[in-house]
């Protein structure tokens, strides 16, 4: 029988979950990544409602990536290796205004990440 192999879940974040204090609160540890970027997508303001989000991440104002109208556009962010334990302690932590979608990113790795839904 062959033994199962463990597949990295790749994430990318261009917000507050390259934060420590969230990271710790989400993931019980501190998450290490590389520099990446998500092409044809920009960045809007979004305001967080939820009180246990905004104390984490000190913040009511986040940031949402939305597709965009240019094809020129992209975030800037960093992809971290995580797990699929991981990924649902993300899922928790996003509010309903952001979607998980995979991706292509600019290095060409496929990766999850929360956008506008």
């Amino acid at each position: 029988m062959e033994k199962s192999k463990h597949v990295a879940v790749l994430l990318f974040s261009y917000g507050t979950l390259q934060d420590k204090a969230v990271q710790m609160a989400n993931f019980g540890r501190h998450l290490s990544g590389r520099p990446d970027s998500l092409p044809g997508y920009t960045l809007l303001p979004i305001k967080i409602d939820d009180p246990a989000v905004v104390a984490l991440s000190g913040k009511s104002q986040h940031m949402i990536a939305k597709r965009s109208a240019d094809a020129g556009d992209e975030v800037t962010g960093i992809v971290f290796e995580i797990t699929a334990r991981e990924l649902a302690a993300a899922d928790r932590y996003e509010v309903s205004e952001y979607t998980r979608v995979q991706v292509t990113l600019k290095s060409g790795v496929n990766a999850w990440v929360y956008v506008a839904g």
